[in-house]
């Protein structure tokens, strides 16, 4: 379980830095209020997907997409991010608690293509090395090229 904070703006604007000329689908894992994938959606990124088990979160997600005018092209799911299979996305967001990044590390590494980038907000992964990094403080983000991982842990 990892508690709600909602991404500040500076975050968001961050995070589609980091995506900023890339294509694919892109995924939020722990989506919150869904503010993520409606802007990754409004970027150009397709399809924009959020994973959410906060039954009361994805309503309040679904709410900000119909009001930006993007209900029924972006898609909020209650889904467990451990039970998703990544093999297909290319842009994942994780806005996630230290604890998770270890097990969710072996996860990606296990399932997702060379040519995905991960962008995590608020905390790094430990055990990568960032491909590059924006903001200070709690508005840092980090962006993994899963090719450049891949390499660093062989």
């Amino acid at each position: 379980q990892v508690p709600y904070q909602p991404s500040s703006p500076q975050q968001v604007a961050n995070v589609l830095a980091l995506l900023r000329d890339r294509s694919g689908k892109t995924v939020d894992l722990g989506s919150g209020d869904g503010r993520l994938v409606v802007e990754a959606y409004k970027q150009g990124l397709r399809p924009a997907i959020g994973y959410e088990l906060n039954p009361w979160l994805l309503g309040l997600s679904n709410y900000r997409a119909w009001k930006a005018g993007y209900h029924g092209k972006v898609s909020f799911l209650k889904k467990d991010l451990w039970k998703v299979n990544l093999s297909d996305c290319y842009n994942v967001i994780v806005f996630l608690a230290p604890s998770v990044k270890p097990p969710l590390a072996a996860k990606l590494l296990a399932e997702l293509p060379d040519e995905a980038r991960v962008v995590s907000g608020r905390f790094p992964f430990p055990s990568w090395t960032p491909s590059s990094t924006l903001g200070q403080g709690l508005e840092q983000v980090w962006a993994y090229d899963m090719k450049e991982v891949r390499q660093a842990v062989q």
